[in-house]
């Protein structure tokens, strides 16, 4: 076991992941850890995990070094095989409506750790998210390039929802190297597209726009409709955060007409309230406001509450600007306690900083106060510098707090 630890995936590893690295039953993969932490080659760590000092973790991999090749390959490959499978149900735990590929069934001896719901999926994310991460390199580095695909899906909710943007990036740059070597056709367009979408994520606008280009050229090789939907969806993303809303707007509105073609309400949805978001960003508010609240009913009657969450956070922006203030608020609250539960902390943030304004407008300058300051500790958290500065700006132009304010 000492061995095998050292040439583990992250800097520390659980007790399930252990197991499998080592092809021991998980009683005893314990009692080993228990013996080996006993006489300080191994670290207990929070969380019930354990870890190395790095001088002790080159030793072990010095001693891996001579185990046969069969040996080492096979323990590496049922740990990234157990963190690949795990990953895959947990990530349907928190999304339930993504469309994720099926990674074929572990080697023997890499059952995945049962994920019972999504609070079991956000605890075992959080605790293993930099070890996924090892995985994904240690994968590609042994041209295991369907479990380098596979771990890119598994993160993807979790990622995004936590607002983790570099690692994210990361993630797709190795996913779509190995897409090229996938024997799917559909793989290459869809990991340009996700790969686009991380560079928008984090304001590198050109290599979002090229890489989404990418992608829709491939797709349309392909004559794959949906792909094509799909990439016109996130090319209107991209065009929005570049801030070029008329472009965005085209973009979403070939999205839908793509979806309506193809019957698919779920994705329908999705383009409607991007769309609305487009038309209320270049003052349409009233043609907004009709495509966000055709989103939400259909989000409503397919009981996706990701994007009713946003339709909601659409609304409460368009009736902001609409000047319905008390309207607004509602829509925020109703996004913010839904992308809560989710544990969506990226949108979170967006949420909080939106609801900030109607407050304002209706002299509520406390409340305004105190969203724009959890939106703030959120971005500060996420390394969104651009919209923690945008945020103290509005911090700024309040008035004074009341001395006699809570």
């Amino acid at each position: 076991m000492f061995a095998l630890l050292g040439i583990a995936p992250g800097s520390d590893t659980g007790t399930a992941a252990v197991a499998r690295l080592t092809g021991l039953p998980e009683r005893e993969a314990r009692a080993a850890l228990r013996a080996l932490t006993e006489v300080s080659l191994v670290n207990r760590v929070p969380g019930n995990r354990h870890g190395m000092h790095d001088l002790i973790r080159a030793y072990a991999m010095t001693i891996a070094d001579d185990l046969p090749a069969d040996i080492r390959d096979a323990a590496v490959r049922r740990v990234v095989d157990f963190y690949t499978h795990t990953a895959h149900a947990a990530a349907l735990r928190l999304d339930p409506h993504h469309d994720l590929p099926r990674p074929d069934p572990p080697v023997p001896g890499a059952d995945p750790q049962p994920v019972p719901d999504a609070a079991a999926a956000w605890a075992w994310f959080d605790a293993e998210c930099t070890c996924l991460l090892a995985a994904q390199h240690t994968a590609a580095t042994r041209t295991w390039y369907p479990a380098v695909w596979h771990l890119a899906w598994g993160l993807y909710t979790y990622q995004y929802r936590r607002g983790h943007r570099h690692d994210r990036l990361v993630t797709w740059q190795l996913a779509t190297d190995a897409a090229a070597h996938l024997p799917d056709p559909a793989a290459p367009p869809r990991a340009h597209r996700f790969l686009g979408l991380a560079h928008a994520e984090l304001g590198d606008h050109d290599g979002a726009i090229a890489h989404l280009h990418q992608a829709l050229a491939l797709a349309e090789q392909l004559g794959d409709a949906t792909q094509q939907a799909r990439t016109q969806r996130a090319l209107a993303r991209a065009w929005g955060q570049r801030g070029d809303d008329q472009r965005a707007l085209e973009h979403a509105v070939h999205a839908l007409g793509r979806y309506r073609s193809l019957g698919q309400p779920g994705w329908v949805a999705d383009a409607l309230n991007a769309v609305g978001w487009c038309e209320d960003r270049l003052g349409h508010y009233d043609a907004g406001g009709e495509h966000c609240r055709a989103a939400l009913t259909l989000y409503q009657r397919h009981d996706n509450p990701d994007g009713e969450a946003a339709a909601h956070d659409s609304l409460g922006w368009i009736e902001h600007h609409r000047g319905h203030h008390h309207e607004a608020v509602d829509h925020y609250r109703r996004a913010l306690a839904m992308f809560r539960d989710l544990g969506n902390s990226h949108e979170v943030a967006d949420s909080l900083d939106g609801l900030g304004h109607p407050y304002a407008a209706l002299g509520r300058h406390e409340q305004s106060r105190t969203v724009w300051l959890q939106a703030l500790a959120l971005y500060r958290e996420q390394g969104r510098g651009d919209d923690a500065d945008r945020v103290l700006r509005q911090l700024d132009e309040l008035p004074p707090q009341s001395p006699t304010a809570e």
